[in-house]
């Protein structure tokens, strides 16, 4: 790579006669962007499972209810963008980020990934947004309901 990727050390740890094993260890990239990668998919997983409960139970209130057609819609476009996701993740930590010639394509996948994160968290705001019509406070159902 010709950088010298070093962990940076405290002023107190230049001092001679310190024994510091951090002083002369280098960055593995390719660890570091495996962990990161993890890192993402699990949580890639716990929102995967969470729209797959979703879902679930807007399907099992059935098309009666409210906003029925756009969140089976919304759910299903971020369930299908998160196993793109996942495809993603798989593919970035497979490939070595140590070999200079995988340099600009891991970048531009981890880009793409990156995007459709984003893509995905608005997707969720919006589920968030159209789910949240019912709540639990008897007031609130008692206000709703025609007399």
């Amino acid at each position: 790579m010709g950088r010298d990727m070093r962990i940076p050390t405290a002023d107190w740890e230049d001092e001679p006669g310190n024994p510091s094993p951090a002083r002369d260890q280098r960055i593995n990239l390719n660890h570091y962007a495996t962990k990161k990668s993890v890192a993402e998919s699990m949580l890639d997983v716990a929102l995967f499972m969470s729209n797959a409960m979703r879902l679930k139970a807007v399907l099992e209130q059935g098309p009666s209810s409210h906003y029925y057609a756009t969140l089976v819609t919304l759910i299903s476009i971020s369930l299908l963008l998160q196993v793109v996701i996942g495809i993603l993740l798989v593919v970035i930590a497979r490939l070595n980020l140590n070999e200079v010639d995988n340099q600009w394509r891991l970048n531009q996948l981890n880009n793409a990934a990156t995007a459709l994160v984003f893509i995905t968290v608005v997707f969720n705001v919006f589920i968030t947004a159209f789910g949240a019509q019912k709540t639990g406070f008897p007031a609130a159902r008692a206000s709703r309901s025609p007399r």
